[in-house]
């Protein structure tokens, strides 16, 4: 069974800094492109970054870029997204993603509250 469990969210202020994580099994890891996505309530998914298997390719919105960093590690069976200079519009439930065959897999979500 494909699992995706994230976590790290939280409240922070306008200007700071959090790390999520999201740890992965069920399948093949390391043999699997991972993405972040956030959704607002009442708006539709946004995707903010993509990481190739190897770790050696990444992709970011233009929103989040310099800003955001993925990572991931396959020794760990965990992605991350490194998430700096944080803004009130980057408020949202935060999730990742793993295409696996055919199907396209999704965590429960944490929640970022950016807010003075």
């Amino acid at each position: 069974e494909v699992q995706l469990v994230e976590s790290g969210g939280g409240m922070v202020q306008p200007g700071g800094s959090l790390r999520l994580s999201c740890a992965a099994s069920g399948f093949m890891f390391s043999r699997t492109d991972m993405s972040w996505v956030r959704q607002v309530p009442g708006k539709g998914p946004e995707w903010l970054s993509s990481i190739n298997n190897g770790g050696d390719y990444t992709a970011y919105a233009d929103s989040v870029k310099g800003r955001f960093t993925i990572s991931r590690d396959n020794a760990k069976n965990t992605l991350y997204l490194e998430m700096n200079t944080l803004k009130p519009e980057d408020t949202a439930l935060y999730y990742c993603h793993a295409g696996v065959g055919a199907q396209g897999f999704w965590g429960q979500g944490t929640q970022v509250t950016v807010s003075s």
